[in-house]
């Protein structure tokens, strides 16, 4: 490959990875972000020996 064929490649790149991120921005919908997670969720999945309040409960 030529020097000017791998510059066009990395600039492809970057474009495209520029572009996707603007994109992401542009479309973000804040109301989908603040989706909370349930607390019985989150205790299933932790150990047993996991602190009383990282599981959500009260000390």
């Amino acid at each position: 490959m030529t020097n000017r064929q791998v510059l066009l490649l990395i600039a492809t790149f970057v474009a495209l990875t520029l572009g996707s991120f603007i994109w992401f921005i542009a479309t973000w919908d804040n109301r989908q972000a603040n989706v909370q997670t349930h607390p019985f969720i989150l205790a299933e999945t932790l150990l047993p020996e996991t602190p009383k309040l990282a599981r959500g409960m009260m000390l």
